[in-house]
């Protein structure tokens, strides 16, 4: 290739690039709707992420999901789901204080709570779902009986930081979450919300 040739093709690249934008943040929305839904997540690896998107689609695509590190503007939303990671027996500190700073703005449109946690590979059963759902992402988000659900999750030790792989010690990767429970859920929620 000619160098003229490669840096023509080097700046069309970049162009792209910058013309792009806010393309980068994970904004998914496929079906337009009447209804105005948000699916929010909190994540250290990217398991929340993926049930996320999945509780989406079981709602036929029509809410937005966001990472709660983008610090979406909950303004034109009515039906919120929020759900995240558990680690600790806690969600991510980002997902809590997220909750907490916009609380006000969650009073009224909190439709369903999910956790993703890995349970030490055992079925989530009522303990998990009083523990992660009810003891914790309801009281933060001050929400009464709404739909919920626990889901299992994955260990994926090349993304996580150096510290907590090291804590995981000698444990082997897994993955236990199930795109057909997420679409269950999100099923569920749309339909209280018809």
């Amino acid at each position: 290739m000619k160098r003229r040739d490669f840096m023509k093709a080097g700046f069309a690249a970049a162009g792209t690039v910058a013309a792009a934008g806010d393309a980068w943040a994970l904004k998914f929305y496929p079906v337009p709707s009447d209804k105005k839904c948000a699916v929010l997540y909190g994540t250290w690896c990217g398991s929340s992420r993926d049930a996320a998107v999945w509780i989406s689609e079981g709602m036929g695509g029509i809410a937005d999901v966001f990472d709660v590190r983008e610090n979406p503007d909950l303004n034109g939303f009515e039906h919120l789901v929020i759900g995240g990671s558990i680690r600790g027996g806690v969600t991510s500190g980002a997902l809590q204080d997220f909750i907490l700073g916009n609380r006000e703005s969650l009073q009224g449109k909190v439709r369903g709570l999910f956790a993703v946690c890995g349970n030490m590979r055992n079925p989530a059963g009522p303990e998990q779902t009083k523990r992660f759902i009810d003891n914790h992402l309801a009281e933060l988000c001050g929400t009464g009986a709404v739909p919920s659900r626990v889901f299992l999750g994955r260990i994926t030790k090349s993304l996580m930081d150096p510290e907590t792989a090291r804590m995981m010690g000698e444990m082997e990767d897994y993955d236990n979450l199930r795109r057909a429970d997420c679409l269950v859920f999100g099923r569920e929620i749309l339909h209280g919300i018809s």
